[in-house]
């Protein structure tokens, strides 16, 4: 049977994650059979302070050049893309000189892991810059296809000289980090080579153009980087509060979260270009019917994953990470983590639609309310409980609100009904099972 163009799409998006997902798993998965739990531990804080800084360029200007680059004249387009890159060099040069100014408090917490901190994210930052524009060009080109050569490139050439490491008996902490980040210049290098990146078009920017997209960034600036703090608040709090190995507990099971994650990241990339093209066509139903088919086909696709972590959550966390996390909290918080994901698709889709229809201020404003009830729920939790179940709690609680406060919000602009959803989530799953069983036979 012959795929349509719109299955296509997604079908290469979903490959693209694919990739992602299942080398990060593998990588994640080496690390913890091979290093100390504080050290995996340690390596989950360098990821943590990495995102917070790609939330940075990511949050600022991602949105925003799939939104005013996509779709357009070329003319227009180089001026926009030139635009992206100008502000992403600037963007990059100020958290390199955060960064070197933190090297002035090593004196009061010098450590090995703390020098390896500042030794590592500037370089790692600096050197992720290419392949993440180069992503956000190609997102709004919808070529999915090359973004999966770059993310085979990046993901497959990281865990390849890591199973080397472990050959060679020479991984460690430090090791890892160094060539985490040779590796991204690999791929930095390789797409510019390839012309993916169109770095000649910075000599085309406008002040008109920037203007146009810090205006727009600000705000998806904000609710990104808040987002992200909000997922890594957790890592830096446990370790504060409890150690570096109560960090690996607790994120590891998460890690296994991209199952869900995966096709989440899929059709909100292509759903995410699909409502914005009927929203720039004044057509507000077209995005609340994509918002509800997506959303529920998402939901749909989680209950029987749940169900499948309940029965045999153990069994995946002594496989996936070894022996020494058996016993631990790990295999109840994977159990726990998989009934909180049941409400991510709508969360999620609520957030990007008000993106979408212009309100990235609401967005900004509930990831904020989400921050901050998760790190007080969290830092309550630990004191009182001094157990690391008390930060997942935290998340279920802090998940809720945020259902709560997209959904309130975003009705007042698009019409849609959580029934609505899950009846529309119910459909589509069951014509996918039966379009498959055809082919099939």
């Amino acid at each position: 049977m012959k795929l349509t163009k719109i299955y296509s799409k997604h079908f290469l998006s979903l490959a693209g994650n694919a990739i992602i997902a299942l080398f990060g798993i593998a990588t994640i998965a080496l690390l913890s059979h091979f290093l100390s739990e504080d050290d995996v531990g340690e390596w989950f804080v360098f990821l943590g302070i990495i995102s917070i800084c790609d939330a940075v360029r990511n949050g600022f200007l991602n949105t925003a050049t799939i939104k005013f680059y996509g779709g357009i004249e070329p003319e227009k387009a180089a001026e926009v893309l030139g635009s992206v890159w100008y502000l992403s060099f600037a963007i990059t040069l100020a958290i390199l000189a955060l960064n070197g100014l933190a090297f002035f408090t090593r004196p009061y917490f010098h450590s090995r892991e703390s020098d390896l901190l500042l030794k590592w994210v500037g370089l790692t930052f600096l050197s992720s810059l290419p392949y993440s524009v180069m992503f956000w060009k190609l997102q709004a080109d919808e070529n999915y296809a090359a973004m999966i050569w770059l993310r085979l490139l990046n993901n497959g050439s990281t865990i390849l000289v890591f199973i080397i490491l472990i050959i060679l008996k020479q991984l460690s902490l430090s090791t890892a980090m160094l060539y985490n980040f040779e590796t991204n210049c690999l791929t930095s290098i390789v797409g510019i080579i390839w012309g993916q990146a169109r770095l000649r078009t910075i000599f085309k920017r406008s002040k008109q153009s920037i203007a146009v997209i810090a205006q727009f960034g600000k705000y998806s600036l904000a609710t990104t980087l808040s987002s992200t703090m909000l997922r890594t608040s957790d890592t830096f709090i446990l370790r504060s509060m409890i150690s570096p190995a109560a960090v690996a507990i607790y994120t590891l099971p998460g890690r296994l979260l991209e199952t869900v994650e995966l096709p989440l990241r899929s059709l909100a990339a292509t759903g995410m270009s699909s409502m914005a093209v009927a929203f720039n066509k004044k057509d507000i139903k077209t995005v609340s019917d994509v918002f509800k088919k997506y959303s529920g086909l998402l939901t749909m696709s989680i209950i029987p994953q749940t169900i499948f972590v309940f029965l045999f959550s153990e069994h995946i966390i002594n496989m996936l990470y070894g022996n020494k996390y058996a016993g631990t909290p790990a295999a109840n918080i994977y159990r726990i983590f998989m009934v909180m994901c049941l409400i991510y698709p709508i969360d999620r889709f609520n957030g990007i639609t008000l993106d979408i229809i212009h309100k990235p201020q609401l967005n900004f404003y509930k990831v904020l309310f989400m921050l901050g009830v998760n790190i007080v729920a969290d830092i309550a939790g630990i004191m009182i409980f001094k157990s690391v179940y008390s930060v997942v709690l935290a998340g279920f609680i802090t998940n809720v609100a945020a259902l709560m406060f997209g959904y309130y919000n975003l009705r007042k602009y698009v019409s849609y009904s959580i029934p609505d959803i899950l009846r529309n989530g119910y459909i589509e799953a069951k014509t996918l099972v039966v379009k498959f069983f055809k082919i099939k036979t």
